[in-house]
């Protein structure tokens, strides 16, 4: 079993980010989950990979080959999969995950996360896909979709779809771990 994380290429501008972002991918890999994630060495991506590296998990990192110079690649993968485009790299986590995980991130992880949620909407999978709100940091986005289902833009059943849980501590469960496997 294996969760795609979405997470900031960026620290972020407070040290929990960071925090969560490491003690997520050990959480994962503690319950024998392999990470799924952007490949990158830095920023919040580097931190979740680090975790799940230290406590021996598999981590699978995905880079869009003609994005990204070969200083930012991760150097200690399981395994790296360099893919073309970034079309290709969210069709590829997608497709390695059994679940999705968002932490803290900017644009792409946006793009990362609406993909999935778009994707579940249209009935293209039912996987988990769970928002780590550290420090709050997604209380807006979910204002935001709150907003769009009053203005009737969104159906609340795909507001359903995204879990929202206020730490690391949460991400497990809310991905339905059972006796290590999801669903």
């Amino acid at each position: 079993m294996r969760v795609a994380v979405f997470a900031g290429s960026s620290p972020g501008a407070l040290p929990e980010y960071q925090t969560a972002a490491y003690e997520a991918g050990r959480s994962l890999a503690g319950a024998g989950i392999g990470l799924v994630y952007g490949g990158a060495s830095v920023g919040l991506m580097g931190a979740v990979a680090d975790g799940a590296l230290a406590a021996g998990g598999e981590v699978i990192g995905v880079l869009p080959g003609e994005l990204f110079s070969a200083d930012i690649q991760h150097q200690g993968l399981t395994r790296l999969e360099v893919v073309g485009s970034l079309h290709q790299r969210k069709a590829l986590m997608a497709d390695l995950a059994d679940g999705f995980a968002a932490l803290p991130g900017g644009l792409g992880t946006l793009d990362e996360l609406f993909e999935v949620l778009t994707w579940r909407q249209l009935g293209l999978h039912a996987k988990p896909i769970v928002l780590v709100d550290v420090a709050g940091y997604w209380s807006a986005l979910l204002a935001l979709l709150d907003a769009q289902v009053a203005a009737g833009f969104v159906q609340q059943a795909s507001l359903r779809d995204a879990l929202r849980v206020s730490d690391v501590a949460g991400l497990l469960p809310a991905l339905g771990l059972r006796r290590g496997c999801l669903g």
